[in-house]
Formats: structure tokens, sequence, C-alpha cells
């Protein structure tokens, strides 16, 4: 206990938000703070640990293996303490909060319009700092303690993450209607042989579409790969691409004169559309309230 007479909880906060952003003007915004004095902050945690934290790389600044170790435990603390100081209980009409969440434009089409509504009539005082990135990042992030909550499709996800199902959804395929037959879709030999369009972060991310032909031993061509569910549609129109995706996905495209849905020509099981948080933040009052606003939402 002697050594916590080195340390106040303002540097613990600031120590908290430079091993979030990793950058000390980015993390003086965060805190409201002036630059020069999460400078200064910076300067006396480098002291206290005997470890620089944060160090240059490139065109940015990295995270030390000391800094790496001290985030979830210092996640886990905080959480732990704000809890106790909170009895439980959250205030979001007074509460001053940012939250970082991380989900796909997909989740941000459907979500952010209502959550935002909803946040700014009950707690304006809550700020969200929204990220994109692949389940596999989301899950890391988590654990990390860069992020609070992420929002996405988690099979696999480790006994320390916490996850609830928002919704159940389902994969319908898109096409060009001048290139489909009049009515219904395509049997699978003519859907394989057109070209397909994937909406993943990665190139050689896994979906669930592709593990479901390979299950059965096929294999479609991807002529296009890319990261945005708003643009996957937009490249449809006057070619013999085929996208397939999430059926919510497609709110606004199902009244398009140009595009015609259907239903894609092999066994594709429905999936659960989820929410995601590390399990040592499971007692934080402010965490529980902002998922069951996002629940509210779905």
């Amino acid at each position: 206990m002697h050594d916590l007479r080195r340390i106040d909880l303002n540097l613990l906060l600031t120590l908290q938000a430079l091993l979030a952003e990793k950058h000390v003007t980015r993390a003086a915004l965060r805190l409201y703070k002036s630059q020069p004095a999460v400078s200064h902050a910076l300067a006396q945690l480098r002291d206290i640990f005997q470890d620089p934290l944060l160090t240059r790389q490139g065109g940015g600044m990295a995270l030390t293996p000391r800094a790496r170790g001290l985030q979830q435990p210092l996640e886990a603390a905080l959480g732990q303490l704000n809890a106790l100081l909170h009895k439980g209980e959250f205030d979001a009409s007074r509460a001053v909060r940012r939250f970082r969440v991380a989900l796909s434009d997909y989740a941000a089409h459907l979500l952010l319009p209502p959550l935002l509504r909803q946040l700014r009539a009950q707690a304006p005082g809550i700020d969200l700092a929204i990220s994109q990135a692949s389940r596999e990042a989301m899950l890391a992030q988590l654990a990390d303690g860069e992020i609070d909550l992420a929002l996405g499709v988690f099979p696999d996800a480790p006994g320390d993450i916490k996850r609830e199902t928002l919704f159940e959804e389902h994969f319908v395929s898109v096409a060009d209607r001048r290139s489909l037959p009049p009515r219904g879709g395509l049997p699978l030999p003519q859907w394989l042989e057109r070209p397909h369009v994937l909406v993943a972060m990665r190139p050689d991310a896994e979906n669930e579409i592709d593990a479901a032909l390979k299950a059965q031993g096929l294999r479609r061509h991807v002529a296009l790969t890319l990261p945005h569910w708003s643009a996957s549609t937009e490249v449809l129109a006057g070619t013999d691409l085929i996208l397939t995706v999430a059926s919510r996905a497609l709110a606004n495209v199902a009244s398009g004169k140009a595009l015609r849905q259907f239903k894609p020509p092999f066994d594709l099981p429905p999936f659960s559309f989820q929410q995601a948080w590390h399990g040592r933040r499971d007692s934080d009052p402010a965490l529980c309230w902002l998922r069951s606003v996002v629940i509210s939402c779905c």
C-alpha cells in the first residue's frame, strides 16, 4: 500500500488515455486537458514505472512491453473503482463519459441513428468514438482494453469475452435485375459461374459464405473484395456481379429498380449478431447501461 502514495487517480486516468490513444495530443483531447499537462503527467508516469511507456516508432508512437502489460490490469482496476464509487448506479443524464465502440458500417447503418437519438435525448454527456476492424481485431482490442464494446459476429470468442445476441440475421443475394431470370434467382451452377463481391476487412478473411461452400466441396470466384457494405451494392448495377450479404444491409436497396434480391441457392444457416465486451468490464454500471441502450435500438 505504501507504493500507492506515489500516484494519484488523475495520473492513472491519464495513463489509461495514453495507453489507449498512443498519442499525447489525442489523450489530452480525450481528457479535456492541455497537451503540456498530459506531457508532464507522462514524465511522472515514466518515473513511477521506470519505463518510457511510449516510444517513437515510424511516424507515430508505440507502447513498450511494460505498457502493454499495464493495459488489462489498469482497465480492470479503474472499472472496479468506478463501480465501487457509484455503488452500481449510473445516472446517464448527468454522466460525462466516452465509450470506444468497434463496429462495421453495416452495424453503423443499422444502429447508430437510433443509438445517437437516444444518447442525445437521455445522456448528452456521453460521447462515442467509433472504429472499424475485423472480428479478430475487435476481440484483440477488447482483450487489450483498447475498446469498450464491439458489435459483430463472434462465433469463436475466447472465454473471457462476454457476448449478448442483439438479433438473428440471414443472408440474401442481390444482383442487377437485368442479369437475372424474369422470376426467382439463380440455380447453384449459374450462381457459382458468376463473379462475386465479398465484403471483408481483409481479402483473405474467413467468412460464413465461403465456409458453407467449402463444406459442400464448392468454391466461388470472388472478383471484388472491399471493406464497405454501402459501396458493395453500388458496384452491382450494369454488371454480372453477385453480392451475398446480411439481409438488413439491403434495407434501402429492396425498392430499387436496378437491383433485385433472391435467396442463395444453397444452405446458408442464419447467424447471431452480437455485442461483445471483456469480462473484466462486466460490472461497470456505465457500460451495462450502454449495452441496454444498444439492445433497445435493435
